[in-house]
């Protein structure tokens, strides 16, 4: 069976009927529901490492000690066999042996989630930097965010005593009814794969609830989103990052109630109560200040604005976990890729870089990235099961903004892009691959944006 890794938008086909449950069936018997008033100037605290340590191997019981060595062996089996990073059969193997495995390898950790729509993959790379600066802190880097990648992640060093765990949003409440985290990062909410996430606002109504079951948990959370405010306004410990809304039509009516917002870059407050919070963190175009005032340059490797947003939210998980500023940053700052994204690769003989879109929201940021210079522009774009069958999303980008430029495109939806592009009155030229796509191409470096599978077979073909 060939072991593949799968960001947010690859559903698992193998979970067991537990794991499929939808995040609103999960018991929360076990929590107290947090207050329910909005807090809109709370701060963030600084909390020293644990003094517990994770439990090893050798201390477990048998169930525990077996389930994780069958882990390590088909993890291990699956990438000599070149079958995959073994970042989910591992994990998968060990809990169908042990089913209360990740809360048992969880135990004595301080555990970070990152969850939103979009930049997860590439904050958690940033949090698990930034608390390496400390103690050896493992990490999902595969992108396999739900509970089977999370236990292959834990398994890779048992006395790690930090760990930066990716989650797919619906997935959060199923990790929260299991243990309760140190911080839980909310990055962003938008429309993605409709036809399996569903509406934004099932989403937050999801985030909300799991939430509900960590009170103890230090949310870390986008106050310029309303739908991220809804989810976690009513949490006692909410540290508020600021960073502007690039992406406004998922944000413009009330979540909790329906009515028009409007404005979402000013200090929005709706009818029903639901406000813009002040902020603790405000990113700048070159850093970020503090709910003190004092200004802290980024000076990030990764470009855009969007990645001082990122590193921001990894910065205030860092202190918040007893870490110090400098050499935080200093491991942030070292980052150039993430899973590939923004990487500089070989393709079809040509040195090319590489970015992710999936969404209006994404695709919106990378072309941002690429408006600013001339470099050949290649535009990929599949609809398989991991990126969503429907594609009608393509007309709420602003393609309009590469207006003057010849761009290629080329994916298993080339044609409806075309299309797109063509009503955005944009030249495009259909290429039957990437690689065809490129060699219509002269001199820079190409800028290759791929939605998921697109983006994944890309990458794939550069490292053959």
């Amino acid at each position: 069976m060939t072991d593949t890794t799968r960001d947010t938008d690859e559903p698992s086909v193998d979970q067991t009927p537990a794991q499929r449950q939808a995040p609103e069936q999960q018991s929360t018997a076990r929590h107290r529901p947090p207050d329910q008033r909005q807090s809109v100037d709370q701060h963030w605290t600084v909390v020293p490492a644990p003094e517990q340590q994770p439990a090893e191997a050798g201390r477990m019981d048998l169930r525990t000690t077996m389930a994780i060595n069958a882990g390590r062996m088909a993890a291990s089996m699956s990438q000599r066999l070149g079958l995959g990073s073994g970042g989910m059969i591992g994990g998968r193997l060990a809990l169908t042996l042990q089913p209360d495995l990740l809360q048992r390898l969880a135990t004595g950790r301080r555990v970070v989630m990152v969850t939103g729509t979009n930049g997860k993959t590439t904050t958690t790379q940033m949090v698990a930097e930034a608390m390496r600066a400390q103690a050896p802190a493992v990490s999902n880097a595969t992108g396999a965010n739900m509970l089977d990648g999370h236990v292959a992640a834990l398994l890779t060093r048992l006395d790690a005593p930090f760990a930066a765990l990716e989650v797919d949003e619906l997935h959060l409440a199923q990790v929260t009814d299991r243990f309760e985290p140190a911080a839980i990062l909310l990055l962003n909410l938008s429309r993605d794969q409709l036809d399996r996430v569903g509406e934004v606002r099932t989403v937050a109504a999801s985030l909300q609830r799991a939430l509900a079951q960590a009170p103890g948990a230090q949310v870390i959370a986008n106050r310029d989103d309303p739908n991220i405010v809804f989810a976690a306004a009513g949490h006692p410990n909410v540290t508020w990052v600021s960073g502007g809304v690039r992406w406004r039509d998922d944000a413009l009516n009330c979540p909790q109630c329906g009515a028009f917002i409007g404005d979402v870059d000013r200090d929005w407050r709706c009818q029903c109560g639901l406000a813009r919070p002040s902020a603790d963190w405000k990113v700048t175009d070159t850093g970020v200040l503090d709910a003190a005032g004092t200004h802290h340059e980024l000076a990030l490797a990764l470009p855009g604005h969007v990645n001082r947003v990122n590193a921001t939210f990894a910065l205030a998980a860092a202190l918040h976990l007893g870490g110090e500023e400098a050499p935080a940053l200093a491991r942030i700052r070292r980052i150039s890729q993430a899973a590939g994204r923004y990487d500089t690769v070989r393709l079809g003989g040509r040195r090319v870089r590489l970015l992710l879109a999936k969404n209006p929201a994404s695709w919106l940021e990378m072309l941002d990235l690429v408006s600013g210079n001339d470099e050949p522009l290649v535009l990929v774009v599949n609809s398989r099961e991991a990126d969503g069958y429907d594609v009608s999303w393509l007309w709420d980008v602003d393609f309009e903004m590469l207006r003057g430029r010849s761009v290629q495109v080329a994916g298993d939806r080339a044609l409806d892009l075309a299309v797109r592009l063509r009503y955005a009155g944009v030249q495009a030229n259909v290429a039957s691959t990437v690689e065809v796509a490129l060699g219509s191409t002269f001199g820079g470096l190409p800028d290759v944006i791929a939605n998921y599978t697109a983006f994944r077979d890309v990458l794939t073909r550069s490292r053959t």
